[in-house]
């Protein structure tokens, strides 16, 4: 979540150091796995115990969840960052003139409203910046497909998945990015749900933990290793070392890299890395605690935004944008310290939606108020009333019915 915030905020350099600029995979993939394990925990028991058709029910009103997230998080940036700009306030008080909402492709909500609209709600037009939330929601459509398909067998999931990968591959499978133009939606969910479904597979125990082997470190060691020339930036760029050859052969090799389609070795690549981290981390992470106090704290606080990953994603978006507004307003893009400074508020911010949520989801108006002295309720003597004959059976509590 930390790094899909930095990577979002604008003109940030701290995205000279993300994963993204050493390896072809990058916290996209590690927020789509995540999501795929998460489902697993979430809806797969739904199938085992309720059946197919409540499984699927239940996706379906997970689908509308999102679906509505996605329109009101994209309304309440893309209205904010207009009424913002067209104020005046920017240049008026800060002489700033970027153009906040054209660098998000937002103009079209104005300028072309009687396509904009039906395509905003069609998922039809996706601006890049809001294109995660659109393919989650398709790669949710897929499950109760997979689960259907996983009846007849585990191997037929299987099948199944990589098969719309692999027609995605040569892009005869995709969805329309806006309806004025033939682009597609930057992440293309046919080909992203193999990774998704992967995290599921493994928390279905469709796919067994891997062993902890040496070798296996070493490789992934060496393809993790062997990848930088081809995906860190310096390397292959003109404008800094210009190392003809790894950008040619990173030229030859884009399909098998491409963010669109998932390119195989965006999937090698992330399996490596996962594999290296979870052999770092040890079963159930205990290499993770039992460091001090103030290292324990830490991992409980990035625990609990990695649980709260819609929300604190969602908020991010539009965290990342007033970040970098204010750091706009009051300093300038050139100044390191206001980097820091926008970088490091993010990720309080992050954390307080996390807990706030957090909070929230614990729903604690059902819990029993503390009972003091001074506030304890009347007994039934005090009251005037008769309390409960013996062996009288106890009235049934009546619960306010939960709500996702």
């Amino acid at each position: 979540m930390f790094i899909i915030y930095i990577a979002h905020l604008p003109s940030n350099w701290w995205t000279l150091w993300i994963p993204a600029r050493f390896g072809f995979s990058d916290a996209t993939e590690i927020f789509v796995f995540c999501s795929g394990m998460a489902s697993a925990l979430a809806f797969g028991k739904i199938f085992d115990l309720h059946g197919w058709g409540m499984g699927a029910a239940r996706i379906l009103q997970r689908m509308w969840q999102v679906y509505w997230a996605h329109i009101g998080q994209f309304l309440v940036i893309a209205v904010g960052l207009v009424m913002i700009q067209n104020s005046g306030y920017l240049s008026a008080c800060c002489d700033l003139t970027q153009d906040y909402v054209t660098s998000l492709n937002l103009w079209h909500l104005y300028t072309k409203t009687e396509q904009a609209l039906p395509g905003l709600l069609t998922l039809t037009w996706v601006p890049n910046y809001f294109d995660i939330l659109p393919m989650y929601i398709v790669i949710l459509a897929l499950l109760p497909l997979i689960m259907l398909a996983s009846r007849v067998s585990v191997a037929a999931a299987f099948a199944l998945s990589i098969s719309l990968w692999f027609v995605a591959q040569f892009d005869l499978l995709s969805l329309p990015a806006e309806p004025w133009s033939n682009r597609e939606w930057f992440f293309n969910p046919f080909a992203w749900q193999m990774l998704f479904f992967t995290g599921f597979a493994f928390m279905r125990g469709w796919i067994p933990a891997p062993p902890v082997d040496r070798r296996l470190v070493i490789a992934c060691a060496i393809v993790l290793v062997a990848t930088v020339p081809f995906a860190y930036f310096r390397v292959f760029s003109e404008s800094y070392w210009d190392v003809a050859w790894a950008r040619d052969i990173r030229e030859a090799i884009k399909p098998l890299w491409i963010k669109t389609e998932f390119g195989l070795f965006r999937f090698i690549h992330f399996l490596a890395l996962a594999y290296i981290a979870w052999v770092a981390a040890g079963e159930h992470g205990h290499r993770l605690l039992g460091h001090g106090a103030l290292w324990g704290r830490f991992v409980q606080i990035v625990q609990k935004v990695g649980q709260q990953s819609l929300a604190v994603f969602m908020a991010s978006l539009v965290i990342a944008q007033a970040a970098g507004l204010l750091r706009d307003m009051v300093w300038g893009r050139g100044e390191w310290i206001p980097q820091i400074l926008s970088n490091l508020g993010g990720f309080l911010a992050l954390i307080a939606v996390a807990y706030v949520v957090s909070w929230y989801k614990s729903q604690p108006w059902r819990k029993p108020p503390a009972v003091s002295p001074g506030n304890a309720p009347p007994t039934p003597a005090s009251s005037g009333q008769e309390g409960p004959k013996a062996g009288a059976p106890a009235k049934a509590k009546v619960r306010e019915p939960e709500l996702v």
